[in-house]
Parts: C-alpha cells; structure tokens; sequence
C-alpha cells in the first residue's frame, strides 16, 4: 500500500469518527434523520456530479446499472437494520459484533471473490484490528453475551456485519473493475436510498418535520461528511488498494472516537479501551506494510 493511499483511508477513518459522534446527537430522529442527511448530500454533491459527467461523461452499461442499485439497496439495508438493532438490542452487543464482523466478513470475501492473496501479515492485521474493535466496544466485559437478551444483538450485529461487508465488495467491485467513477458510485447509492425512502417519508411527513426540528444543522453535516469518508476509501480501493486491508483499516475510527472522548470530552478510558487502541496501531502497522 503506497503512503497517499494510507493517508486517504486514515483521513476517511477520522471524517467517519467525527460524523458518527455528530450522528449520536440526533439518533432521536431516526429514519427521517437517515433521509434527510441522504438527501442534503445528494444536493450537495450534485456540482461534483454534474463536474465529472461534464468533463469526463459516464459509461453505462447493465451490468453498472445492476451494482449501483445494488449499492443503493445494501446501504439503505444496512441503516435501517442499524437502527432497528440498536432500538431491539443493547447497543453495547450490537456495534462490536457489527463493526468487528464486517471487516472480517469483507476480507473473506475479497480472498473469495476478488481474488486478494492473503499474507500472513495481513490475516495478522485483520485479526489484531478486530481484536482491538471488540475491546474498545465491549471493554472486555464478555460476560454480558450469557444473558439471553444478548443473543438478540449478536443475530443483528452478525446481519449488520453481513451488510456491511456486502457493500463494500460490491461497491469495491464497481470502483476497481467496472471503473465507476468513485464520486458518481456514492452519489448515485445516495440517490437511490433517498428515493426509497421517499414515499414513506412522504406518509409521515408531519412526524418527519417535528422529528427533525433543531436537527438539521447535524444533518447537512452529516450529509457533507459521511459521502466524503466513504468517497476517499472507494478512491483508495480504486487506486488499487485491497478490500482485505482497506476494510479493517477503516475501523481505525473506533481507535480516534476514543482519543477524542479522552482528549476532547475528557471522558475516562479504561485499561480495557486503551490496550483495544494499542491493540488496532498494531493491526494498522502490520496492514501498512501488507
């Protein structure tokens, strides 16, 4: 991995950060909020859009139109079993089986599918960087998974999990062999969740406006950084980065979430969190080099 295609992932890892912290703030709002920052970014970025398809046009064929829809599908998916997990289960089972399968899931994949030849090294990376993930998030209490309840977040951690690594082949395989424009790929995804969510939005309009009241500063700024993290990883797997190391490196966003809660919102850390850190630099340095 070359050092700019490094730097692209961290930055994307620290843009993700910020926008989840930002997201937690209206995580009240549910779907509308999910709606109303997809459609804030497809306004945002349509000069973008309009740019490339100017400059340098689009070409289409059946098989774009079948992976971007795909996109579009897999995303929207991913929101609203994302929130329907967080609403049905702890939220401290859901995310660390979430964020710690996805990647493992993605590269698995990319071994499969995509032909990635694994590395010692690299399957060391993996697994340290999912390690580090489940300390920080679970702070090594493994006793909450024997209660029953907890079962209930693992199964949608786990469908979680699946969607995200499914996106990120799918979306990979349109960056790096369909040579979708990464730009025109995320924009495009937006749209199409945005028109899927449209009617129902439409249903409960009233509901959606009271929702979002004093919520929609957060929204255009999730709508502005969250296209733009996912847009510097797909440049990255473009530029021909690998899904098996990309995938884990994105998750170094849990690793800055708990630098800037101790830093920024002088949280306390626990022992546990902080060796899950220490725990993702290793997995990140043997990646690096992978």
């Amino acid at each position: 991995m070359t050092l700019q295609t490094f730097l692209l992932v961290v930055i994307a890892a620290g843009l993700h950060a910020t926008w989840n912290l930002i997201s937690k703030r209206a995580a009240s709002a549910g779907t509308s909020f999910v709606f109303s920052y997809r459609l804030l970014s497809v306004v945002v970025y349509a000069p973008w859009v309009v740019y490339i398809l100017w400059n340098d046009g689009m070409a289409w064929s059946w098989p774009v139109v079948l992976f971007i829809s795909l996109s579009s599908a897999l995303h929207l998916g991913y929101s609203i079993c994302l929130m329907r997990g967080y609403k049905l289960a702890d939220l401290s089972v859901v995310y660390p089986i979430a964020r710690g399968t996805g990647p493992l899931l993605a590269s698995a994949g990319a071994f499969l599918w995509l032909a990635e030849a694994p590395s010692t090294l690299g399957v060391l990376g993996i697994c340290s960087v999912v390690a580090g993930i489940l300390l920080i998030a679970t702070q090594g209490n493994w006793r909450q998974f024997a209660h029953p309840q907890a079962w209930v977040g693992v199964r949608w951690g786990l469908l979680i999990g699946l969607f995200i690594a499914a996106y990120s082949l799918t979306d990979a395989y349109s960056v790096k062999v369909l040579l979708v424009a990464p730009v025109m790929l995320d924009w495009l995804s937006a749209l199409g969740g945005t028109l899927l969510l449209a009617p129902s939005t439409w249903m409960r309009r009233t509901h959606m406006v009271q929702q979002m009241r004093g919520k929609w500063g957060l929204a255009l700024a999730v709508g502005v950084l969250s296209p733009l993290a996912y847009i510097l990883v797909l440049y990255a797997l473009q530029n021909g980065a690998n899904v098996s190391v990309v995938a884990p490196l994105r998750e170094m966003s849990m690793m800055m979430a708990t630098f800037a809660g101790f830093f920024i919102l002088k949280e306390k850390v626990s022992p546990v969190r902080w060796l899950g850190c220490f725990v993702i630099i290793a997995g990140v340095i043997l990646l690096s080099g992978h």
